[in-house]
């Protein structure tokens, strides 16, 4: 199998897809914005129809609307599928005015690593397949819209609609940041959980003798967390904490949330009942602490059929003169490629384009990287 062809193809779409990665990072969608996400969506969704695929929206009430684009809808065998979100960390206007540019080498602006570069490389894979006749399966391209607040925002609905329609897939090839010459095959998990603390209220001044502080109380549990550092296995960070009222009052409330990374369910299972320990133990006398688990992500643990996809994908690019994939580390960070593995659906993650930086003001793609990403989709799509 050589695929000449279409890689010429792929070269021929390039200047008009590095337009539209610019053109689709300018429309701010940070999760929290419906109206950005949707326009985000609409657009890329208007330039799969003109190639002919059919555009389906899964409407949502406050997150972005899922929309899968598809490649040949009524092709009979097993569909391929690629994903990736449009909803970015970013507030609408933190990068200024205009929020995207781009030089010689690069792009910058927010998502355009994560997760709008690689979106745009499945669509000019897509595009490329159309354009050599591929019609042996359907290709989806599925657009997740709350991914960054792990679909909290639409009460898991947008990735448990995702993993419905990934059902059946001969492969699913997620669109995260993509590190040169690596495959993402383990990705931590994530479990938030909001401790509250309630204390005594007392004048500042007889704290030595009366009164009960909630944030002294959550400052212990809060060190205990903390001490939870293990690349490999479990790491706690407590990024939020709010309490008390005036300086000079004995805090009678204080809440925290406390971010823990896990790398199996095992982990996962020890950490809430460890969390829940804490929660019972006083060691300021006087005050009472609940814990409740309020967000999450599962981990993406190993799986042989996950390992036997990077395999063939790899027989594929060999063949076709393209870089071969290695395992990469686990990577710390979640995805929705954790779902999909659960789901029992050959997955690998991060195969999107190259960058630095993402989650900041500096978040920049290497402009070649879309090229690169979109042979590798293609071709794969084709091979399989």
């Amino acid at each position: 199998m050589k695929c000449n062809e279409l890689f010429t193809k792929i070269g021929e779409l390039y200047p008009k897809y590095l337009d539209v990665w610019e053109r689709l990072c300018l429309i701010e969608s940070p999760t929290d914005f419906k109206a950005g996400i949707d326009e985000a969506s609409a657009y890329l969704a208007s330039l799969g129809e003109k190639f002919g695929c059919r555009v389906e929206r899964y409407p949502q009430s406050v997150a972005g609307d899922v929309v899968t684009i598809t490649l040949n809808p009524d092709a009979t065998e097993a569909p391929f599928i690629l994903s990736g979100h449009l909803d970015t960390v970013h507030p609408v206007g933190l990068f200024g005015t205009p929020p995207v540019r781009r030089d010689d080498t690069h792009i910058y602006g927010p998502g355009v690593v994560d997760c709008k570069g690689g979106v745009v490389a499945a669509l000019c894979a897509m595009e490329a397949l159309s354009q050599v006749s591929f019609h042996r399966r359907p290709v989806k391209l599925i657009l997740q819209t709350d991914e960054e607040g792990g679909s909290a925002r639409s009460g898991g609905e947008t990735i448990r609609y995702i993993m419905e329609s990934a059902k059946g897939a001969i492969a699913f090839l997620n669109l995260e940041g993509h590190n040169p010459g690596w495959a993402c095959l383990l990705r931590k998990g994530i479990a938030t959980f909001t401790f509250t603390v309630r204390g005594i209220a007392a004048h500042a001044a007889s704290c030595a003798t009366d009164g009960a502080s909630a944030i002294c109380e959550a400052a212990h549990k809060i060190i205990r967390l903390e001490e939870f550092k293990d690349e490999n296995g479990l790491t706690c960070s407590c990024g939020v904490i709010e309490g008390g009222t005036t300086p000079n009052t004995v805090p009678a409330f204080c809440v925290f949330r406390a971010n823990v990374r896990f790398a199996t369910q095992e982990q996962l299972s020890y950490i809430r009942r460890f969390v829940k320990e804490l929660a019972s133990e006083s060691t300021v006398k006087g005050t009472v602490t609940t814990v409740e688990e309020t967000g999450g992500r599962p981990a993406m643990e190993y799986a042989k059929r996950n390992e036997d996809l990077l395999c063939r994908l790899n027989e594929i690019y060999e063949e076709n003169g393209l870089p071969v994939l290695l395992p990469a580390d686990r990577r710390l960070g979640g995805s929705d490629a954790a779902y999909i593995t659960l789901a029992g659906v050959p997955c690998i993650d991060s195969l999107g384009v190259e960058g630095k930086h993402i989650h900041s003001k500096d978040e920049k793609a290497l402009l070649l990287s879309l090229l690169s990403a979109a042979k590798r989709l293609a071709v794969a799509v084709y091979g399989m």
